[in-house]
């Protein structure tokens, strides 16, 4: 007979880490970062017919200090790839984010010396969404799939250790460059 079965019925039992998380993944609040097509899509999201406001987030935050999701939602040129760091550095911690579309994810049909080959190589990356345009559901799925990541976040020394263990994973990975794929 553990504690579970000495508790009164209504009685709930359950970690800091996974109420904080639970409350992370209803509170998330995307920054605005629409760079090209795929930022309508992004828009319509927003919008009453597929309704992000069942999520908690029915607000597109002007501002990086109030967002702690972003969405780049389109090509990402040379020029703005300075900006989209200065907001993802400006964005508190936790932070997430998505990138929405084959040009955010790998530069698309664009490969010239103006777009970056991908929002990795500036920021990282969450979730890929893949598509020319990808269509609302789509990226309804992919803002489901990055809760799960903020309802598995650890809090204070387990979450050091967290990232120290994902960053030797990632500096173990094999380099893009020495990767064969059907583009080699």
């Amino acid at each position: 007979m553990g504690i579970q079965e000495s508790l009164p019925s209504g009685v709930i039992l359950t970690s800091i880490e996974k109420v904080a998380g639970l409350a992370r993944a209803g509170s998330m609040w995307p920054a605005t970062f629409g760079l090209a097509c795929c930022s309508i899509e992004m828009m319509s999201t927003g919008g009453p017919r597929w309704d992000l406001a069942r999520f908690g987030m029915e607000v597109f935050r002007g501002s990086p200090r109030q967002a702690d999701l972003m969405i780049v939602a389109g090509r990402v040129s040379q020029k703005m790839a300075p900006v989209m760091r200065q907001i993802y550095d400006q964005m508190p911690d936790p932070k997430w984010v998505i990138a929405m579309g084959v040009c955010a994810s790998s530069g698309g049909m664009f490969n010239n010396y103006a777009i970056v080959q991908g929002a990795d190589h500036i920021v990282p990356v969450d979730v890929y969404l893949p598509g020319c345009p990808p269509r609302p559901e789509m990226l309804i799925d992919a803002i489901l799939k990055v809760h799960e990541k903020a309802k598995a976040t650890k809090m204070g020394a387990n979450r050091q250790a967290q990232i120290t263990e994902l960053e030797e994973l990632a500096l173990q990975a094999e380099p893009t460059s020495a990767m064969k794929g059907l583009l080699r």
